[in-house]
């Protein structure tokens, strides 16, 4: 499942002044700071790192010791959610993009992996999971543990941007107790004017490149008397303009933290009314 992005305190430090909010729609919304796409150097870079993940996934999924990344279980069997960046190794510079990896932790009291499943492919519920930033789901291909998905989001800091995503969604298991999803972007598309007669997807030339790419693995593991879920977020977005990353750099980075605090907590919950 994607993340949907909510407001938050990060989003009301940064824009504690009326200065600092006039600055963020200026930057975000201006006509003139049009991303188009990633640049093909980006695109090849973020998929290198993609691969490096989910190889390091793929082993992870191979035997039960490991199967998560380790965390406090204390903490979260008390029912904190424990979520951190996850740096990218050193050097890594994606031309013209940025780059953003996260990864929540959270335990649910007295559910299963059987649930984590069932709560996970039902994708005509997650407008009611993930309200109000999940708006519509439809399924357009499923074969197997394989789906085709295609979702709108609509996700509102300064500005509501609502956009349009097709996601490539395979599930898979390792026994009863240990399963895992990852879901991989294949058409993100940033909508104009959602809900009125003048609706459009935004063209190429047009995209504000607020999100270029996005893939969320999950990972959940049933023990001590409930489960243990871990969602990692990995995704692509247009560069700070330079010179101003000081003032919008802690804005944007706490985006994908806060849409990831979010999908956790709602996934969480659906799996503790089972």
């Amino acid at each position: 499942m994607i993340g949907s992005m909510k407001p938050g305190s990060a989003v009301r430090s940064f824009t504690g002044s009326i200065s600092g909010l006039i600055l963020i729609v200026n930057i975000v919304a201006g006509p003139g700071l049009s991303a188009a796409q990633p640049k093909p150097e980006a695109v090849s870079d973020f998929n290198t790192y993609i691969s490096q993940v989910e190889s390091r996934l793929d082993q992870q999924h191979l035997s039960p010791k490991g199967f998560l990344v380790a965390e406090d279980a204390a903490r979260l069997q008390a029912g904190e959610q424990i979520i951190a960046r996850v740096p990218p190794p050193a050097g890594t510079d994606l031309p013209g993009a940025m780059l953003h990896h996260w990864r929540g932790t959270a335990f649910v009291p007295g559910a299963t992996a059987a649930d984590f499943d069932r709560v996970m492919k039902s994708f005509e519920a997650y407008p009611t999971v993930y309200a109000p930033q999940l708006v519509q789901t439809s399924i357009v291909s499923h074969e197997g543990d394989h789906f085709q998905v295609q979702m709108r989001t609509r996700q509102k800091h300064v500005i509501t941007v609502v956009m349009d995503m097709t996601l490539d969604v395979t599930f898979g298991s390792l026994d009863e107790g240990h399963r895992h999803s990852l879901s991989r972007s294949t058409d993100i598309k940033e909508i104009e004017s959602a809900g009125t007669s003048k609706e459009r997807a935004l063209g190429p030339s047009e995209n504000r490149g607020m999100l270029w790419n996005l893939n969320t693995y999950w990972s959940s593991e049933e023990r001590d008397g409930g489960l243990y879920i871990q969602i990692e977020s990995v995704s692509l977005s247009r560069s700070i303009p330079p010179g101003l990353a000081w003032a919008i750099k802690p804005f944007v980075e706490s985006v994908p933290k806060e849409s990831l605090a979010f999908t956790l907590s709602a996934t969480r919950e659906a799996l503790s009314k089972k």
